[in-house]
């Protein structure tokens, strides 16, 4: 009976330890549906996320991770992206590139880059800019490299909206040129290189003659028409870097920075001809515009820029007193 009990007591301890593996079998199982179910959880909450979160093994130059938002803001593929990262250079916009790879130099030595914005060419073709901020997430350790990660959003229509607010301000609405605030910003900051280095500047203003009879006699739909055509005119004429702006109602300001005094006159007898050749019909008449001209030079003792301003504004009244419809140098 003795040997009959402990032959039973060693039968017990196999069945304890098969009970242990099916209760540890058991655990396992439930935390595999745990971390699936996880893991479905935070896929369902990256995808809908319209951002792009990605990781980048620095020393392998490799990109380890990307949420499903990137198919959708790059219209590209993940595929491509985590077999090669070319594809990321790829995606960026030329003129961008060098900019996007030094920002990832400087988190890296600072530890993070919170605001840096560049452009993508989309798999479509479509141009669209990102506000992408990124940190080191992970220190070198056992032979490992340093993992960046980081988060990418699509800012294109917020940067079509401070395109169009800065537009707005800066622009004569109807013209389309530049309005006086911005003019005369621009214009003083011209003016304060002219002076730093010494360099040659004009400054040209013109004003339509008898623009009020056209109003009168016309409408002012096409007094607006004749306002549009001679910035038109201006933008023609002038060479790239020169100022445009409508200053008043009829009055428009030229800037001409690195010009010497012949070039300038040069430049305003041809904007002069060229509004000459304007030619108006409207249902009762035909018509054609002048407009007379106050250029000056940068001078040694102009301290500011209204001096050339005031030299212009009376070179010009001094063309309409002698006629209209002619360049005084003033």
């Amino acid at each position: 009976m003795g040997w009959a009990k402990g032959n039973d007591h060693r039968a017990e301890i196999p069945a304890a330890a098969e009970a242990q593996a099916r209760l540890a079998l058991i655990h396992a199982q439930a935390e595999v549906v745990r971390l699936r179910e996880r893991e479905e959880l935070f896929n369902l909450l990256l995808g809908g996320v319209n951002a792009v979160l990605w990781a980048f093994d620095w020393r392998a130059q490799r990109v380890v991770y990307v949420s499903p938002a990137y198919e959708r803001i790059f219209g590209r593929s993940a595929a491509l992206l985590l077999a090669d990262f070319a594809e990321w250079r790829n995606a960026i916009y030329p003129d961008d590139l060098e900019y996007a790879q030094q920002t990832m130099l400087d988190a890296l030595d600072q530890g993070a880059v919170e605001t840096r914005e560049y452009r993508i060419i989309r798999g479509d073709g479509q141009l669209r800019w990102l506000s992408d901020k990124c940190f080191v997430g992970r220190q070198p350790e056992n032979g490992q490299g340093p993992l960046l990660v980081g988060i990418a959003e699509d800012i294109t229509d917020k940067k079509r909206m401070e395109g169009e607010l800065h537009r707005l301000a800066t622009t004569d609405v109807l013209t389309e040129s530049s309005n006086r605030r911005h003019f005369f910003e621009c214009a003083q900051r011209e003016f304060d290189r002219a002076k730093l280095y010494a360099a040659p500047m004009a400054f040209l203003l013109l004003d339509i003659d008898d623009f009020k009879r056209i109003n009168d006699t016309h409408g002012h739909h096409v007094g607006d028409l004749v306002l549009q055509q001679i910035a038109r005119c201006g933008a023609s004429v002038l060479r790239r870097g020169d100022l445009f702006g409508r200053i008043g109602g009829e009055e428009f300001a030229v800037l001409l920075p690195g010009c010497v005094p012949e070039l300038a006159d040069q430049i305003a007898k041809r904007l002069q001809r060229e509004i000459q050749r304007l030619s108006f019909q409207t249902a009762v008449s035909h018509f054609g515009v002048t407009a007379s001209f106050g250029l000056t030079s940068l001078r040694a003792s102009d301290a500011t820029l209204h001096e050339m301003f005031a030299r212009a504004d009376a070179a010009m009244y001094r063309a309409k007193r002698l006629g209209k419809n002619q360049v005084v140098v003033g």
